[in-house]
């Protein structure tokens, strides 16, 4: 068992080499096939993924919202490779990183805003103090708003941190108990065994869900100010 849980979060070395580029190089190895007429499986997967998500997530967009479509689809790909791949033997895991999230997050809201505020200068303002608010609350509510809309590139990159640390940390624990019952309690490692197994089905489906989640709010943001 490791003295620091925190460790498996650390870049693993191998004969004092990272192994995190080989990590990032699976995909490139999955897609990777020589020119001929007919793409292979997985290219035809990614294909049909990412017509899916346009048509189902960026539909919602304006025209003008719908330029970003790329960019969309490239960071869905981004996060949700990264969250795929840390869950291999002696990976990093780049999306446990507040540092690598809050970069993600705090662009993509700022374009957000200046984009509202370049196309449509007052509505984007005018989110600023709900409708019907009494006179007295006027200030109170500008301010309360304005810290609401400051905390979504925060909210957005310390919910993918938690959910990512949270569930690599308890996958650590339940591997640690499985091997020491195995050592100890063989009759009760069969048990361990299937929770590791459900757990590791539990961080694939939560791999996939937070970079959607994760992509999907920046399209409600772009959505309010296009």
């Amino acid at each position: 068992m490791n003295m620091n849980m925190f460790e498996q979060f650390m870049s693993p070395e191998f004969a004092l080499l990272p192994t995190m580029p080989l990590s990032i190089l699976i995909p490139f190895f999955l897609v990777y096939h020589k020119p001929k007429l007919l793409e292979n499986r997985m290219t035809t997967a990614i294909s049909w993924f990412l017509k899916m998500f346009m048509l189902n997530m960026t539909s919602q967009l304006p025209l003008k919202g719908q330029k970003w479509s790329r960019l969309l689809a490239s960071l869905l790909l981004l996060i949700l490779l990264s969250n795929l791949l840390s869950l291999l033997p002696y990976t990093f895991t780049p999306t446990s990183q507040l540092s690598m999230n809050m970069t993600l997050a705090l662009p993509l809201w700022l374009a957000t805003v200046i984009t509202g505020l370049k196309n449509k200068p007052s509505l984007t303002l005018a989110h600023l103090l709900p409708e019907g608010s009494p006179t007295l609350l006027i200030p109170f509510m500008i301010l309360i708003e304005t810290v609401s809309l400051l905390m979504r590139p925060i909210a957005l990159g310390v919910r993918l941190t938690a959910n990512i640390t949270a569930g690599h940390l308890l996958m650590t624990m339940v591997s640690s108990a499985t091997i020491d019952l195995i050592n100890t309690y063989i009759s009760l490692s069969p048990l361990a065994l299937t929770l590791l197994f459900l757990l590791t089905l539990l961080e694939l489906a939560v791999a996939c869900i937070q970079a959607y989640v994760f992509v999907l709010l920046i399209i409600l943001y772009l959505q309010e100010n296009t």
